[in-house]
């Protein structure tokens, strides 16, 4: 009987990793209509929403950080909103603001543009801290509070912000506490000169984000967040995720190591990872694929490693290097 509840519980995990890898390729292969030659970045992206965790979007301008964001949104049918961060920007005008209606003669709270499943937070560095601050409630917390009164936030809720790593002038870098609530941050890069050919021909007449279709169901991913959370993780591979975000708090370049909110991205992305490439277990070789991304910016490096150019992803990589990488071991049946 015990064995037959095992073959039972272990059929429905393989189907529900063959309905993420599904769910997972559909979306991409939508995405990669817009985003030409960025498949490893588009998956990052996928990866990080089915963590429910946030991404910060850190490259030149033109590289197609907002139609990311937008083409995602677009893919699963979820509600998007676009806030253009400037310094004049106030906190109330992301939250909502309750205002004083005279039929009423009662405070009626009007929602900001951050009650929606999917907000670009466009050049998140050009507001100032007071601002920025009032995302630290809504990534973290998945709420909002206005004059004492909190409101939810819909789900799926994911933040993609965008910012601009080269031009600084007129910019307020991020607090480590923003940065922190960040699962990842990712950079697109310039295309090749055959995919910029391609993204030429692509957009000679209209832009693909206008005929782009829906291939999925926000209520889908909702589903899905919730069975990547069954994905196994050996002790083995929890070790590993302790060992490397522990190694970049000793490093003597290092100002400031990753919080252990990194050891916890770092576990629910590598079980997204998984899923997504239809396994219902984790192995080392996610969690060094997704480190880079998920640890770099959370980690500060002292004055004089900055002065050599030392850059945290180098620190990353040399952790990785670094340490022992256990072997694999697939989840274990129950007698």
């Amino acid at each position: 009987m015990a064995f037959a509840i095992v073959t039972r519980t272990k059929h429905l995990m393989v189907k529900a990793m063959a309905v993420i890898q599904d769910l997972s390729d559909r979306i991409i292969k939508n995405v990669e209509q817009v985003i030409v030659g960025k498949r490893r970045e588009v998956q990052l992206a996928i990866v990080a929403i089915l963590s429910q965790g946030h991404i910060l979007i850190e490259d030149v301008p033109g590289v197609g950080k907002t139609m990311l964001a937008r083409s995602i949104a677009r893919s699963i049918g979820a509600t998007f909103s676009r806030i253009q961060f400037t310094p004049d920007l106030l906190p109330s005008d992301v939250t909502g603001v309750s205002i004083f209606s005279q039929e009423t003669r009662s405070f009626e709270f009007r929602p900001g543009p951050i009650m929606a499943q999917i907000v670009l937070t466009d050049e998140i560095n050009r507001a100032t801290p007071k601002t920025q601050s009032a995302l630290l409630e809504c990534m973290e917390e998945r709420q909002v509070t206005v004059d004492e009164h909190t409101y939810r936030l819909p789900e799926p809720f994911i933040v993609m912000a965008t910012q601009n790593p080269i031009e600084f002038e007129g910019t307020f870098p991020l607090p480590e506490a923003q940065l922190d609530r960040f699962l990842m941050r990712i950079t697109l890069g310039h295309p090749s000169p055959s995919e910029e050919i391609e993204i030429l021909d692509a957009q000679h007449h209209e832009h693909p984000l206008d005929r782009l279709g829906q291939v999925a169901e926000a209520a889908q991913v909702i589903e899905a967040q919730n069975l990547v959370k069954e994905i196994y993780v050996d002790a083995q591979v929890r070790e590993y995720i302790v060992a490397v975000v522990q190694a970049t708090r000793v490093i003597p370049d290092v100002f400031l190591g990753a919080s252990p909110r990194g050891s916890l991205g770092l576990f629910r992305a590598g079980q997204a990872l998984a899923a997504v490439q239809g396994r219902d277990f984790v192995t080392p070789d996610d969690i060094k694929a997704l480190a880079e991304a998920v640890l770099a910016h959370r980690i500060i490096i002292s004055p004089s490693a900055r002065i050599r150019n030392l850059d945290t992803r180098q620190v990353v990589r040399q952790v990785l290097e670094s340490i022992p990488v256990p072997g694999t071991r697939i989840r274990p049946e129950k007698r």
